[in-house]
């Protein structure tokens, strides 16, 4: 008899299809996670009411938070104003969530906005002058003229962190990744240790150990044609060990496969 599949809750945004409100996730959060997971997927609403973040946590073996267009309302990290659009249901539950997943020791993965709100929930604050407003030579983000597919193949470097699960992951002082935003970390939560950073010195990606929760998140989107990129596929397949419950530190890859 094969073994069970661990089951992963895969957070919502709030989406306005047609002149109705919807729930929605991107298919290709959904597709990346389960195939390269190897995991079942349960879409978790952004809706408040009758929520309870425990009878949800309890239910599942990990959390991934996906990337979407909204911001985080910046009251969430005790700062004002902040340009939109934002989601403040997501907001509600995406942190309740992560907060009552910590506390059970059940691992939590981010992308984009998932991982500004993990930095967040832990005490962190977001810089809203990223992309091109920083002053810098490197963007964060497309121009605005890009289409939609130029926009998520909008790459640069970043440098992995020695002695970082990325770092033994991949064997190599830096990856290229694809870049999708406007702001990012400013102060770093409690407890996140830095597995990379962009050239201008923007933290790109977190880890952390957290009673036994295991966390990994990254500012970059590895669910973005992810059959053809190994390199993103390894974000997935590190999900997939960590909701078995396998640890993700000294790991090492051949190619895609872990």
């Amino acid at each position: 008899m094969a073994s069970k599949k661990p089951v992963v809750g895969i957070m919502a945004c709030n989406r306005t299809v047609g002149v109705e409100n919807a729930h929605a996730v991107m298919e290709r959060y959904v597709r990346a996670a389960v195939l390269y997971g190897d995991c079942h997927a349960l879409l978790i609403p952004p809706m408040t009411e009758g929520f309870s973040s425990v009878a949800i946590a309890e239910r599942l073996d990990g959390l991934m938070l996906t990337g979407s267009p909204s911001n985080i309302g910046a009251r969430r990290y005790g700062q004002d104003g902040g340009e939109g659009p934002f989601d403040d249901g997501r907001d509600t539950v995406s942190l309740a969530m992560i907060e009552c997943m910590v506390t059970m020791g059940k691992p939590v993965f981010g992308i984009c906005r998932g991982f500004q709100e993990l930095n967040v929930v832990l005490g962190g604050s977001l810089r809203r002058d990223v992309g091109r407003r920083m002053g810098s030579a490197l963007s964060h983000h497309a121009p605005d003229s890009a289409g939609f597919d130029a926009m998520f193949d909008h790459y640069h470097d970043v440098d992995l962190v020695p002695g970082g699960i990325l770092a033994g992951v991949y064997g190599l002082p830096r990856i290229a990744v694809n870049s999708v935003h406007y702001q990012g970390i400013d102060q770093l939560g409690d407890g996140l240790t830095i597995e990379a950073t962009a050239p201008d010195g923007l933290v790109e990606a977190v880890s952390a150990n957290i009673g036994g929760s295991q966390v990994l998140a990254v500012q970059w989107h590895p669910e973005w044609k992810t059959a053809d990129h190994p390199d993103s596929q390894v974000f997935f397949r590190l999900m997939g060990r960590a909701l078995r419950g396998l640890p993700l530190q000294s790991v090492r890859m051949e190619a895609a496969k872990l």
